[in-house]
């Protein structure tokens, strides 16, 4: 796991970027550091001194695999013709490097960089499909003269670029590209009204920085050295919703447990101490029942999350550590930790984040940096493919009703009402099935408008944004499209920002057993039903591939909790310091926002006479991350 960052040139000249970017990305990879320049002849080192030329790439290394140089970075093939900079783990590496012997290919280190650069080598492209891992990298053919850009299928890993006078710029993290002189800190706003309105940032290629990009999931870029033009992501994979499992449940809960015992396994691979986020809920649990039932003599970290304030998982997570002979680590963080470190969280993350329980996250990544952990391993993704939210409830019944599949409907609706995980089913369903042109109408009688009175409408309408939900239209298989969309747009993309930029901050390595191709296919193969059962059941294929291995009090719950901070409780505690973020000179800068209608809408929030959401604290993330990188809204 490292920060990778880099530059094409129109023509040769400075590259003292490097030192910045070097700097920008240490937490990403303290243990080594190196770069390499191209002019008539490439050149390598580790500290930088001035150096000019057409293309620069920067590296530094969190060392996971083979810890010796011999894994330093930028890696150079025997030929000298392909040179690497990389970002991630492959972890199927080992079964990839026996093939790649076959073919004659000689190996000096024991690291997977390695195993990718020959990969390459020997692939092109087409190796990008033949990986399992969490990947951003990038390849310079000297041969071809191209540069390649790689992004893993489900975005794991970031990378982003920018066009500027001189080149193109690419970084693991958007505020090494903010440093360089030509990259402006406008504002995106399409993207700041989507991540106002309804929470979303992070998918397709767009940021919230107008000249920032990012390189979708799943894609590949190419840039030709010398004249460099951003052309067109190419995509290498996508899954594919297609209900073609013909077997029955139990050979699917068979194959789904098989298939996540193989990921766990390989997610184990690694030459330093592992552990595992542990919040009491199915997906963690499993993973970390998994890791016992896989490795009988690991010495297995847990760290968990405590809520100061109403419900807590702590009991769950007890009773999993207490199955799996862990070392348990907690943390219990308050509302004025929040403040203290929010300016650094913000820093972090680079982008607006959704709510508090981001918080939480970067609490138990640092946790775990206090107890000498590298690695952990984390239930992100499972919620997206296996309908753990209570949305899904209503993409199920919009599913049975678009079939004409009454009666099942009807069992379903009254089966889903006594289910904690799955409320108001019947309401999002009727969100489903609503046709767009009565959507606005709709939003409003509920009181959730696509315009409330706080936005400044006449400021997004000047720079041509649509106001509309971002919500996709569905054929009959309502749920498989909407956990598709899920992956891809509305849920995971962000979850997965977050959960890079908050490890990483802490220098640790966070990987994700839970998506690989091969389990996201099989899983999204399957009937609905079995995913979300009739009796109103999430996870149920994946409860039943447990079976055995979590305690089976895990595999009954019903509620649904997760990093769950105590946001409203903490939004009164922290009563006057947001009320002096709606007063702050930053607020009446985001042309985009009405402070007087913000200081209302708080005030009655706060007299509970209006229902409490995410809302408020969007405000006070986006005035606290336009202060932090001086963001323009002109």
């Amino acid at each position: 796991m490292c920060g990778i960052a880099g530059i094409v040139l129109h023509k040769p000249g400075s590259l003292n970027w490097a030192a910045n970017a070097l700097q920008g990305l240490y937490h990403r990879g303290p243990d080594d550091h190196g770069w390499l320049t191209l002019d008539q002849a490439t050149d390598k080192g580790k500290d930088w001194s001035d150096a000019s030329g057409s293309v620069l790439l920067v590296h530094r290394r969190l060392s996971i695999l083979d810890l010796s140089a011999l894994g330093w970075q930028p890696m150079s093939s025997p030929d000298q013709r392909y040179h690497l900079v990389f970002n991630g783990e492959i972890y199927n590496y080992l079964e990839l490097r026996q093939e790649l012997q076959a073919l004659g290919h000689c190996f000096r280190s024991h690291s997977d960089t390695e195993v990718l650069l020959a990969a390459w080598a020997q692939w092109g492209v087409q190796c990008l499909t033949r990986l399992v891992g969490m990947f951003a990298f990038a390849v310079l053919d000297r041969q071809n003269q191209h540069l390649y850009l790689a992004r893993d299928y489900f975005g794991i890993k970031p990378l982003y670029y920018a066009q500027f006078d001189e080149g193109i710029a690419f970084a693991s993290e958007i505020p090494v590209l903010l440093e360089l002189p030509g990259v402006g800190r406008q504002v995106n706003p399409n993207r700041l009204y989507r991540y106002l309105r309804f929470g979303l940032t992070d998918d397709g290629s767009e940021t919230l920085f107008a000249q920032v990009q990012q390189l979708p999931p799943a894609h590949y870029l190419e840039l030709q050295l010398g004249s460099p033009q951003l052309s067109s992501p190419q995509r290498f994979w996508q899954p594919k919703p297609e209900p073609i499992f013909e077997g029955s449940f139990e050979e699917a809960a068979e194959n789904v447990r098989a298939q996540f015992l193989e990921n766990v396994r390989l997610h184990l691979r690694s030459d330093v101490p592992v552990g595992a986020a542990l919040s009491g809920g199915i997906d963690s649990s499993a993973i970390v029942m998994a890791m016992r039932h896989l490795e009988p003599g690991l010495e297995l970290h847990t760290f968990t999350y405590v809520a100061d304030h109403g419900v807590s998982e702590e009991s769950w997570a007890e009773l999993v550590g207490k199955a799996a002979r862990v070392k348990a680590h907690k943390v219990k963080p308050s509302a004025g930790e929040l403040v203290a470190d929010l300016d650094h969280l913000v820093q972090v993350q680079g982008e607006p984040f959704g709510s508090t329980s981001i918080y939480a996250q970067y609490r138990v990544f640092r946790l775990a940096q206090e107890a000498g952990i590298k690695v952990m391993l984390d239930g992100q993704g499972a919620d997206e493919i296996l309908a753990g939210y209570a949305v899904y409830g209503g993409a199920r019944l919009a599913s049975l009703l678009r079939q004409g599949r009454w009666s099942e409907a009807l069992a379903f609706l009254r089966a889903s009402r006594l289910e904690p995980a799955l409320k108001d089913t019947y309401k999002s369903a009727i969100g489903f099935l609503l046709p767009p042109s009565l959507e606005p109408l709709a939003r409003r009688l509920i009181g959730q408008e696509l315009a409330p009175g706080w936005l400044n409408v006449d400021w997004f309408q000047e720079k041509g944004v649509a106001l509309a939900s971002p919500r996709a239209l569905h054929g009959r298989e309502v749920l498989r499209e909407e956990l598709l969309q899920s992956l891809t747009e509305t849920s995971l993309p962000k979850l997965l920002r977050y959960e890079d930029r908050n490890s990483m901050a802490h220098s640790i390595e966070s990987r994700v057993p839970f998506l690989t191709p091969r389990l996201v296919e099989l899983i999204l193969s399957l009937p609905e039903s079995y995913i979300l059962s009739p009796s109103g059941q999430t996870k149920a294929v994946f409860r039943r591939a447990m079976q055995g291995l979590v305690p089976q009090a895990i595999l009954e719950r019903k509620d649904k909790v997760g990093f769950a901070t105590p946001e409203q409780h903490w939004l009164e505690q922290l009563a006057p310091w947001v009320e002096q973020q709606l007063k702050s000179e930053t607020l009446y800068r985001i042309r985009a926002l009405k402070p007087e209608l913000l200081r209302q809408e708080l005030a009655a929030v706060m007299a509970r006479r209006k229902p409490f959401d995410a809302r408020v604290w969007r405000w006070v993330n986006l005035i606290a991350w336009a202060r932090t990188f001086d963001v323009r809204f002109d």
